[in-house]
């Protein structure tokens, strides 16, 4: 009997199929972001191994479970296979000592918060001996991911430059950062460090370290010390970095204050002398940007990076380095500039006290202060920032982090922040912030590039006052005409008058820029809504009983006495009225002669009319100067310093002044 066509046909494709064999490869589209995915992703950004890992792995017939719990049996294993490349194996190792260490992070055993009072002695001291032990074991694996990370970058065949486009270069880069970032923070859960120390033991391995690119932190003891890599800041528009070797750290330093510095009012602050020397408000920076390596002492081969005892830390201030040599060249060093500034910002709440010493007479901040953004360099102009009416150095947020964010504005400047009270007097107001920034440049060292050459910006009020700190004017006799005073020649030679009528410069400044300053005052300062809060300011009470004081000593100043707080001597809101005494006082002094000056204002109208253009608060015609280098009008409100247009403009003047010093060639 002959078998049926069919029964044929099923035969000859089984037997078919096993001499090819089942066919276990099959082809799909998948989406774009998936296999980019899949190609840069490491135990950095999910819970698994990086796809380059795996690879190596499968060449164990390992599971990757079972390396990452036990990774140094797996990375014997790994050394046994000589088809299994240098670069291979180094960056796997690296990875895999990282993944058990970041397991460890996220365990119980490494949760110190675990701990509780209402358990036993006996049992409290067992889980601290078990959470000691963990953060120990830790510190080794990042210690060992630290080593095969730099090995792979820095001792293969290949040399970093060969495999600039490779991802796993990137990876491995990012290993080592973060085993770095990681290793600090560990180590500091572990031992609370109260300075930043010598040395540090982690297992058999000792790190020297060396302070010799930022001296600033040497002996110092320290408040925080924090990887910026988790910090996250909602108020700045971007964080501003620099991509690069090396893991970005912000120091917290611990302030130093005179007891009472901020309540005490000084009426003559040039002349007084400070207990310790230095007037106490003006704050050398304390959030400081660093950046940390880990090298190996000696680098003569692999096997010195992954055994050698002997590694070392170095601390980089990235605001003075922006390259790092390793083995003989030179390579980016990473930073991330934005964190200190932004964590001061949120520490300080600066904005909250701008608006409680606007409203509240016996709110702390009466004397004004200057704030240091980075460690103080000689070799760095200087720009002053003045904030305006119920502001804060937050009003300056976008422009200082652009300066940070642009390389030669960053390279060539330093930002120091002024943050006053804006109820005082604007006339007392300049006076104080006069005498603080002359004692701050007469720290400078006469040679010093950051002596000369510096510019002031002001903005609104601060822009009025910053107009007076460059200028030079005597408004003696016309103040004590508007009192009706007839002891014009007697007041004059007196101090408390002479220091804030007779108006000097600060020499230091060759350059000015006023955004949106009322110079002529603004009638938004009479409209009734803001009579009414005219009315609720009051002077801070601190100023008022020192004044009160020095003026009721003698006779001959009892009626300046009387016009404090009418008049002449009243609240700076009302100091911006266009009808106001110290308007009429100011409005035509010019900065001096010779002084490069800018202005910047807003037009929130549509016309284009100068008498009609205003930001709403600020006319043109008050905002206007004769003389300036430069004028530009750009479309917005009063808060014109905000503005992208206002900051590139800014970011452009500044570089003028680097072009005209012979500082940078465009």
């Amino acid at each position: 009997m002959q078998p049926n066509i069919k029964t044929i046909l099923l035969l000859g494709i089984f037997s078919t199929s096993l001499l090819s064999g089942c066919q276990v490869v099959s082809v799909k589209n998948q989406k774009l972001n998936v296999s980019i995915a899949n190609e840069r992703e490491s135990i950095l950004s999910r819970n698994k191994l990086s796809e380059a890992s795996l690879n190596v792995l499968s060449m164990t017939g390992r599971e990757a479970k079972g390396c990452m719990d036990n990774p140094q049996e797996c990375v014997q294993d790994l050394q046994q296979i000589p088809q299994i490349q240098d670069e291979q194996l180094l960056s796997t190792a690296s990875e895999l000592y990282l993944a058990k260490a970041i397991e460890l992070e996220s365990s119980s055993a490494c949760k110190v918060s675990l701990l509780s009072s209402r358990k036993s002695e006996e049992k409290q001291k067992l889980e601290q001996e078990n959470y000691h032990q963990c953060l120990d074991q830790q510190l080794t694996l990042l210690d060992k991911s630290i080593r095969y990370s730099y090995a792979y970058m820095f001792k293969t065949k290949r040399a970093p430059a060969d495999r600039i486009f490779d991802n796993r270069q990137v990876q491995i880069r990012d290993f080592y950062n973060q085993g770095i970032a990681k290793l600090v923070s560990s180590y500091t859960l572990r031992y609370k460090p109260q300075e930043v120390a010598q040395q540090i033991k982690v297992g058999q391995t000792t790190y020297q370290i060396d302070f010799s690119h930022y001296p600033e932190l040497k002996n110092r003891n320290i408040e925080q010390l924090m990887s910026t890599y988790n910090l996250n800041f909602s108020g700045l528009r971007s964080i501003t970095r620099r991509d690069g070797f090396g893991s970005e750290f912000l120091v917290v330093l611990p302030e130093h204050t005179e007891q009472n510095s901020t309540t005490k009012y000084i009426i003559n602050p040039l002349a007084y002398k400070y207990p310790s020397g230095t007037n106490p408000n003006i704050h050398q920076a304390r959030y400081l940007a660093a950046t940390l390596t880990a090298e190996p002492i000696a680098a003569s081969s692999v096997e010195d990076i992954l055994n050698s005892k002997s590694f070392q830390i170095k601390a980089y201030d990235p605001y003075k380095y922006e390259q790092v040599k390793i083995a003989n060249k030179d390579y980016a060093l990473a930073a991330n500039f934005s964190a200190p500034y932004g964590l001061w910002l949120a520490q300080n709440n600066l904005g909250k006290s701008a608006y409680l010493s606007l409203i509240d007479r016996d709110e702390k901040l009466t004397m004004p202060h200057l704030y240091m953004l980075e460690p103080y360099n000689p070799n760095k102009k200087i720009i002053v920032l003045i904030h305006g009416l119920a502001s804060s150095p937050e009003a300056w947020i976008r422009l200082t982090n652009d300066i940070m964010g642009d390389p030669v504005l960053r390279e060539h400047y330093q930002v120091w922040q002024v943050f006053y009270s804006t109820n005082m007097p604007i006339i007392e107001s300049r006076f104080q912030i006069y005498a603080l920034l002359t004692q701050s440049f007469n720290k400078v060292s006469n040679n010093a590039p950051a002596k000369k050459d510096a510019v002031l910006i002001g903005h609104s009020m601060g822009g009025i006052i910053a107009r007076l700190l460059v200028s030079q004017a005597d408004i003696t006799q016309n103040a004590l005409k508007m009192m009706n005073s007839r002891q014009i020649g007697q007041y004059r030679g007196i101090p408390v008058v002479k220091e804030r009528m007779e108006i000097d410069d600060i020499p230091n400044f060759s350059r000015a820029i006023f955004l949106a300053a009322p110079h002529r005052g603004t009638e938004y300062a009479d409209r009734w809504f803001t009579k009414a809060a005219r009315k609720i300011i009051k002077l801070p009470g601190a100023f008022l009983s020192a004044m009160g004081d020095v003026l009721t000593q003698e006779e001959d100043l009892k009626d300046l006495f009387k016009e404090i707080d009418h008049g002449l001597i009243q609240n700076g809101p009302s100091d911006l009225s266009y009808k106001s005494k110290f308007i009429a006082l100011t409005e035509d002094i010019q900065p001096r002669k010779g002084l490069k000056f800018h202005s910047i204002m807003g037009n929130n109208t549509n016309s284009q009319d100068k008498n009609h253009i205003s930001d709403d608060i600020v006319s043109y015609s008050s905002a206007h100067l004769d003389g300036a280098v430069s004028e530009k009008i750009i479309k917005g409100g009063h808060s014109i310093q905000e503005t992208p247009e206002a900051v590139l403009e800014l970011r452009r003047i500044l570089r003028l002044h680097l072009t005209e010093l012979g500082l940078y060639k465009p």
